[in-house]
């Protein structure tokens, strides 16, 4: 890799989530105080920063809980922060959403309650329908992510089969509710963040039914049972909505384009393939890297989005890393090509990598490790074949949640 990549790739990847910041992205969103009380809940892999941020910039008291994953905890005055599995929900899931149902119980229309919403709240909201169980949930969960079925269509399934998602969390609270929200997902509908605990959706059993059936998904047979009957949630129209608002507060669109920006002023032609890409992870590597290939430089591309991934084995690995191995057997040999693929939340997947940086040479380097590349990818193990090639991009939590950047430089300026 060029001695100059890795640092400015590290540029964009700081960029986006910048113009992601919760305290930046809040600051012109908030609503006015309200008579009564503020009580504030939130759920994802953000929200203990995006709690934090809004005690700083608040000047009126305020109360809440959130939920965050392990790990991704932030010093808070007031709101309670309370940490929970993902992407498989555990029973501290359970406990935090039982508090942040509590925390709505009693209000009344002079109250204000402000929902902080972003990715990795479908997980962390562990709330079974009537008749199932933790368990249940969890062999959802399971089944989805192993799947390789787009958000969209997850969502569209496990929301119902839950107490509070498809916006089953405050149907029910008599305060207006303003819902302050971090997009992780392509198109950024606001009801398919963290499966929508504050936002209700138009679909309902046909729909995921029909994805269940379009993705061949294989529900446990509780579970498909249960889905043949299911209560809908919540339809737009429902009364109990009429007084909410909700404002999309960061996106990937925006860090994107913060990323772009950077570059501009840098000299780099600039492609953004979008801000909503998805597919499999290892097919979308291999055609960015005919794109590449084909690419005069200097130019750099750059895309956002969620892919997916089908588990066929039990390596260790993201979908950013198994987007960019596939990248990395696509452009094998190829000169002044670089790039980095990474979750903006600082984990890809389930591992402690936020992603992993990639050139022409990357394929090789696993070879003269001892590694097979194409072994790795064909058993979902990309995490051991960039660790093995010093090759993983390590964050940390971030803070925030705008889904995946992927960015590919060609030649140099």
């Amino acid at each position: 890799m060029d001695t100059r990549a890795r640092p400015f790739l590290t540029s964009l990847f700081k960029a986006a989530v910048k113009a992601a910041d919760p305290l930046q992205a809040l600051a012109a969103h908030l609503p006015a105080p309200p008579k009564g009380r503020t009580v504030v809940i939130g759920a994802g892999k953000g929200a203990a920063q995006m709690a934090a941020a809004l005690e700083q910039l608040w000047d009126a008291p305020l109360t809440g809980t959130v939920v965050t994953r392990y790990g991704f905890g932030a010093p808070t005055q007031n709101i309670k922060v309370l940490e929970a599995s993902h992407p498989v929900p555990d029973a501290a899931g359970l406990t935090a959403t039982e508090a942040l149902l509590a925390e709505l119980t009693g209000l009344t229309p002079d109250d204000l309650v402000i929902a902080l919403i972003c990715g990795g709240g479908s997980s962390l909201l562990a709330a079974p329908a009537d008749g199932l169980t933790l368990e249940d949930e969890q062999a959802l969960n399971q089944t989805l992510l192993a799947s390789g079925a787009p958000i969209g269509a997850m969502n569209a399934i496990r929301k119902m089969f839950s107490r509070v998602k498809g916006g089953r969390l405050i149907a029910h609270t008599a305060a207006p509710v303003v819902s302050l929200i971090v997009s992780d997902v392509p198109g950024d509908d606001p009801a398919q963040v963290a499966s929508g605990p504050t936002v209700p959706c138009a679909s309902g059993r046909r729909e995921a039914l029909a994805a269940v059936a379009r993705h061949s998904i294989a529900l446990p047979p509780k579970l498909a049972a249960y889905l043949a009957t299911a209560p809908a949630p919540p339809a737009p129209t429902d009364p109990a909505f009429l007084k909410n608002e909700v404002r999309m507060i960061a996106s990937a669109a925006q860090s994107l384009a913060a990323a772009a920006a950077l570059a501009k002023a840098e000299g780099w032609p600039v492609d953004i393939l979008g801000d909503d890409l998805e597919g499999e992870a290892s097919t979308l590597g291999t055609e960015h890297a005919k794109l590449a290939l084909a690419t005069q430089g200097p130019r750099l591309i750059l895309s956002g989005g969620e892919t997916t991934v089908t588990l066929k084995a039990k390596g260790r690995g993201g979908r950013n890393t198994e987007y960019l191995l596939a990248f990395a057997l696509g452009i094998d040999g190829a000169e002044q090509i670089n790039a980095l693929a990474a979750d903006t939340d600082g984990i890809d997947g389930s591992e402690d990598n936020a992603g992993a940086f990639a050139t022409g040479q990357t394929a090789q380097i696993i070879r003269a490790t001892g590694q097979n590349p194409a072994t790795a990818l064909a058993n979902n193990d990309a995490y051991t074949a960039f660790a093995a090639a010093n090759a993983l991009f390590m964050t940390g939590p971030t803070g925030t949640n705008v889904n995946d950047l992927r960015a590919i430089l060609i030649g140099w300026p």
